[in-house]
């Protein structure tokens, strides 16, 4: 994808206003512990550069603050056998719990205000093994590295009216991410998105042969474009409500599972650069979510989505961001759990 990193002038407002409430997959990068030294990044400090100007509401995640559970069954079709001997991939039917999310430090938001959506999803077959994985609905990350993102997260909160005009310049792949954000349909449902998992992994099959690979979820449900003052008109937590009803009244909703398996030549350690079109593809089964809850209360409340929590028959990449992403969620779940009495249950937890 070729992508010129010059953006207009009037465009970088905007796109300041956009990564103020950027996520997804994006919530809470850093460098892995292995990486921290002086000067460099560490968890506390994406921390600090993910918070809203008036300091992350206690008791919530760090980022994708606002969100919704739901549980399912991941039905497994056994095509992805070939490329993994994950059991998750065998056929057959296997729990799923997880939960949609807007990519927003601000658990108050506004659902209009929010242009990324995100899906956490575990999957946990038999024998005790789990996937955890979180994707967002842009089908590229913003910038190439983690220290990107922590320098594009101070130059969206900066007063000086340069400092996104500079970060642009420095870092031209925000190019791809910028046009999506600004030209891609609106929906008007959780429902209707593509969540995409924008890192790469190694997948290895009981033959021991291993494929670099990429996964997508794929709606079943037909999205149906809706203009930005039409989400304007609607309440400020119009996903939330949406999903439920639609749950409630038109029954389980389903993503196909698709993976995307890469070529020799193409890059497996920046999210920000899609591989080409044409790339071999593989469906392995089929997200049904069965049942809506809160998350006050819900399921998914204390799971920590972790993106390196993967079964035998999987591994990470040299892509910088999953042990980036891994190292931030541990901190910002000892974080919000620790504050667990300023977002108090409205019953006790389930066991």
């Amino acid at each position: 994808m070729k992508q010129s990193g010059k953006l207009p002038r009037s465009s970088l407002g905007s796109l300041a206003l956009i990564v103020a409430v950027l996520g997804g997959g994006a919530a809470a990068f850093a460098y892995s512990a292995g990486w921290l030294s002086p000067g460099r990044l560490t968890p506390g400090r994406m921390i600090e550069a993910l918070a809203p100007p008036g300091g992350a509401p206690p008791g919530y995640r760090r980022n994708h603050a606002k969100g919704i559970c739901f549980t399912g069954v991941f039905e497994a079709n056994g095509n992805g056998v070939e490329l993994s001997r994950a059991k998750a991939f065998a056929q057959g039917r296997y729990p799923a719990l997880g939960r949609f999310n807007l990519g927003t430090a601000d658990p108050n938001a506004v659902d209009a205000t929010v242009r990324v959506r995100g899906l956490g999803l575990m999957i946990s077959p038999a024998e005790g093994e789990e996937w955890r994985t979180a994707m967002i609905n842009p089908p590229v990350f913003a910038v190439s590295t983690p220290q990107a993102f922590h320098d594009l997260l101070l130059a969206a909160g900066s007063k000086n009216p340069e400092a996104m005009k500079a970060f642009v310049g420095a870092n031209p792949e925000f190019a791809g991410f910028a046009s999506w954000a600004k030209t891609a349909p609106w929906t008007g449902s959780y429902a209707e998105e593509p969540y995409n998992g924008l890192n790469s992994f190694i997948f290895t099959n009981a033959s021991g042969a291993e494929h670099a690979v990429r996964w997508s979820l794929l709606p079943s449900a037909k999205p149906i474009p809706i203009s930005k003052a039409e989400l304007d008109e609607r309440g400020p937590d119009f996903l939330e409500q949406e999903i439920t009803e639609r749950v409630r009244t038109a029954g389980p909703q389903r993503w196909t599972m698709l993976v995307t398996v890469a070529d020799p030549s193409d890059p497996t350690a920046d999210p920000s650069k899609a591989w080409p079109q044409g790339r071999r593809t593989v469906e392995v089964g089929t997200l049904v979510v069965q049942r809506i809850e809160p998350e006050r209360d819900g399921p998914c409340r204390d799971i920590n989505f972790d993106p390196t929590v993967l079964p035998p028959g999987m591994r990470v990449s040299d892509d910088p961001f999953p042990a980036a992403r891994s190292s931030v969620y541990r901190k910002s779940y000892d974080l919000r759990t620790a504050e667990a009495k300023d977002y108090p249950r409205n019953k006790a937890a389930k066991p």
